[in-house]
């Protein structure tokens, strides 16, 4: 199970496309509305998310993924549970991902320290201890960052890459015409 947690002001690109690709690539994706089943993102556009955050299950996880966006970023950072499922899979050495101001929440648990890592302009500082690289999105151990909505594409291939391997994200991406 791939968790994609989606708080308000959650940036829609950020989230749903690695989303997409994923369950494209015949993933067990879930969105995972933080405080509520429907969530509003950071443009207006409302999801209604698979389940809520009081009923994920860390049984079966292979991903926690944040997107950006503002407030989704500070929202998902005040959650006791996605601070939970990060620590769960840090501590099981399991994939995450964060994209945009999201990497600043693993920059503030210490996490980056030692490791390439990528943000949006600005929130560099919040990269405690990391080597921050001008790059799409970098994956160093079992973290995978982005910079952007922009870079959503390739955040979600590099995902894709890191849960099945660098040959299936090649033939996804020609399949979608990347």
């Amino acid at each position: 199970m791939i968790y994609i947690f989606l708080a308000q002001g959650f940036e829609e690109c950020e989230a749903l496309a690695p989303v997409d690709i994923l369950r494209r690539a015949n993933f067990e994706v879930q969105t995972v509305g933080v405080g509520s089943k429907t969530v509003t993102g950071s443009h207006g556009i409302k999801i209604e998310c698979d389940i809520t955050e009081d009923i994920a299950v860390t049984r079966g996880l292979q991903a926690v993924i944040l997107p950006g966006g503002m407030p989704g970023t500070v929202n998902l950072e005040k959650s006791e549970t996605v601070q939970k499922f990060i620590d769960f899979a840090v501590k099981n050495n399991i994939l995450l991902g964060a994209i945009c101001a999201a990497p600043s929440i693993l920059g503030h648990k210490g996490l980056l320290e030692g490791r390439k890592a990528t943000c949006f302009t600005g929130f560099e500082k919040d990269l405690t201890g990391a080597d921050v690289v001008n790059d799409r999105a970098v994956k160093d151990g079992n973290i995978v960052t982005a910079y952007g909505a922009g870079a959503a594409f390739d955040f979600g291939f590099l995902l894709l890459e890191a849960l099945s391997g660098k040959n299936k994200a090649e033939v996804l991406k020609k399949q979608m015409r990347y």
